[in-house]
């Protein structure tokens, strides 16, 4: 067998196994959490969602969030890659918001990454999202900081250059910015990445998102669709800015 079949057949394990792993973290989240991190919502019955996700994006991200209709079956998520700067995705979701008067609070979120963007565009975008009421899941520097945390903790900035040889090596293959299939392959470390990603956040103290890189607070929209909550979610992001 050659070295690239070998490569390939190797890859296609990995894959299997991530699948069968993310089945069973679904059978185990639908049992409830096994650690003090994150809690279920209160009632007995699972109440179903609406979520409505406006991404900065064309198609990580919503690539990325449309997969957990996969496992999530007690939620209706729509997913929108606006392919626009921070503060054209706020008042995309604002406007998407209003002509759905369906949608609840805590269901409407933005999501948008630090970038080399200005910090006056990048705060005004979270200005404008908590005076309308629309959640943030924000990454500094990129999103695919929220992708990394599943393999370590890292409080180091890194560029977007750096994060995909990073990530191509945790993974074993290249990493590919526009991939279907990341949320698979990650299922299996999620609850990994979700402490990290909240320990990392906690290190920012005071939390200034404009400079906080690394930061990210994906992992509460994740919490959210996962229909758990973070016991300080509303706190965090009511104090974004």
């Amino acid at each position: 067998m050659s070295p690239t079949s070998r490569s390939i057949k190797a890859r296609k394990e990995r894959e299997r196994k991530a699948r069968q792993e993310a089945k069973r973290l679904v059978r185990q989240r639908r049992r409830g959490p096994r650690d003090g991190l994150i809690q279920r919502e209160t009632g007995t019955r699972e109440q179903r969602h609406r979520y409505l996700i406006v991404c900065e994006g064309a198609k990580t991200e919503p690539n990325y969030f449309r997969a957990f209709t996969e496992n999530i079956v007690v939620h209706e998520i729509r997913v929108e890659g606006a392919g626009a700067n921070t503060t054209s995705v706020v008042e995309r979701a604002i406007e998407l918001r209003d002509e759905d008067e369906g949608y609840e609070e805590n269901e409407v979120w933005s999501v948008f990454d630090r970038d080399s963007f200005p910090a006056e565009r990048f705060n005004e975008a979270l200005g404008l999202a908590k005076r309308e009421g629309i959640r943030v899941a924000y990454s500094n520097e990129a999103f695919e900081l929220w992708y990394l945390l599943h393999f370590a903790y890292r409080d180091t900035g890194l560029s977007r250059t750096q994060y995909k040889s990073k990530l191509t090596r945790h993974l074993g293959e290249t990493y590919r910015k526009n991939s279907e299939h990341m949320y698979g392959k990650l299922l299996p470390l999620q609850e990994q990445a979700i402490k990290n990603a909240t320990r990392l956040l906690a290190s920012h103290d005071p939390l200034v998102p404009e400079r906080g890189n690394p930061s990210t607070t994906v992992h509460l929209l994740v919490l959210r669709l996962n229909g758990t909550i973070a016991v300080d979610e509303t706190e965090i992001l009511d104090n974004l800015i």
